[in-house]
């Protein structure tokens, strides 16, 4: 809690006001961005409290170094799960192969954080909580913006004023909606579901510190036994009809795609149907828009983007985007003009790991047994030192 307030005691109040949409990572990143530039912070958020479960992330390169700008490392580290074994696995558990957590180090590197979505959230949170206006269980029911400020109504009728409204509420953005128009105007579907959930209980048969995974013709399923109540799943698979496998629901859908596989999928399962609303459950679609701000209202994060989670890349460009706005939005009086700059410094980024995406489809869904096979060899390649170092200049090379 130090660094956040010696972080927040750096600039004097600015006078100016930012509403903020979405109490996710880009939403809660802007928040304590602007609120250490002096500004005054409204959080809008449709969920009636705080979210704390969801995937495992990858915090390295800029997505590291925006967190240390913003002053998260201190909370962040003691929620590091760190390096684990991984373990490639037949379809009924059995072990093709594993990769010492040693292996994955030497290639990412020492600048890097393994998290819980929901810790990387609950650290934002904690660094705003206190100085922001945060509104659970509340949506944004109209905007409309004049020449010096944006004016938002919500559910429950309040109406609010600001130098700056940022709609960072998701894929399927009420703010975009509102102003930019309906989502299929911008949402491109991959063809794809994801699943994860966290696990009450760890896998029986599998080591603390190990994760399983199932790499199959069209599917992925992971398993991480990282202790009790620390435990998840993750889960990817190929899908013609998205609006089907969500109708299903998480535990229907999931246990339909994988119901037949053996070993920690076998046993995880059973914990969703005890307990589906734990389950993150979604199609796969990136945001692709020639825009992200129209006058005082900015799209952030997956609102404004979406690179999914093909990119393994979505929350480290949410907390980069948002440090960077704070840069634009310091930089420029005029705030449409730094909304433009920002976008014109970040698209660059955005587009590449939106195309990284796309490609890495593959690993996540082969579209063969060929795919499956040459995947395999390229994880047993990797052990090989020199191509573990061609492997961490490539990981470099992306970072920059």
């Amino acid at each position: 809690m130090e660094a956040f307030e010696s972080a927040a005691r750096q600039h004097e109040s600015s006078g100016k006001r930012a509403i903020i949409v979405g109490a996710g990572i880009a939403g809660l990143a802007a928040a304590l961005r602007l609120h250490q530039q002096g500004w005054d912070i409204v959080v809008i958020e449709h969920a009636p409290s705080r979210r704390s479960s969801g995937y495992l992330l990858n915090l390295h390169g800029p997505g590291y170094d925006a967190a240390e700008r913003l002053g998260l490392i201190p909370a962040l580290t003691p929620r590091d799960i760190g390096f684990f074994t991984s373990v490639l696995v037949h379809a009924d558990g059995r072990e093709k192969l594993r990769i010492p957590a040693a292996v994955t180090e030497a290639a990412v590197g020492n600048r890097a954080l393994s998290l819980f979505r929901g810790d990387l959230e609950s650290a934002l949170y904690d660094a705003v909580a206190g100085s922001a206006d945060i509104r659970f269980g509340t949506t944004v029911r109209a905007i409309a913006q004049t020449p010096g400020q944006a004016e938002v109504t919500l559910s429950d009728d309040t109406c609010l004023c600001a130098d700056l409204l940022i709609g960072a509420d998701g894929v399927h953005s009420r703010v975009r909606e509102l102003v930019f128009g309906p989502e299929s105007e911008y949402f491109v579907d991959l063809g794809h579901m994801v699943g994860a959930f966290p696990l009450e209980t760890p896998p029986a048969h599998l080591p603390d510190g190990f994760g399983t995974t199932y790499i199959g013709p069209g599917r992925t399923a992971a398993v991480m036994n990282l202790g009790p109540k620390r435990s998840s799943t993750f889960f990817a698979y190929r899908c013609p009809d998205s609006d089907t496998e969500l109708t299903l629901g998480p535990a229907p859908a999931l246990t339909r795609a994988f119901g037949d596989l053996g070993g920690g999928v076998a046993e995880a399962l059973p914990q969703l149907d005890a307990n589906p609303g734990t389950a993150y459950f979604d199609s796969v679609g990136q945001i692709v828009m020639d825009r992200w701000s129209q006058g005082r209202v900015v799209l952030l994060g997956d609102a404004a983007w979406c690179v999914t989670v093909f990119a393994g890349y979505g929350a480290a460009l949410a907390l980069d985007g948002a440090d960077q706005l704070g840069t634009a939005l310091a930089a420029h009086n005029d705030i449409p003009a730094a909304l433009t700059t920002w976008e014109t410094t970040l698209r660059p980024e955005v587009k590449k790991r939106q195309s990284l995406a796309r490609k890495g489809i593959a690993r996540f869904a082969p579209p063969t047994r060929t795919h499956v096979w040459a995947g395999e060899l390229a994880l047993r390649a990797i052990q090989l030192p020199g191509i573990r170092t061609l492997v961490q200049r490539s990981i470099q090379r992306a970072n920059n």
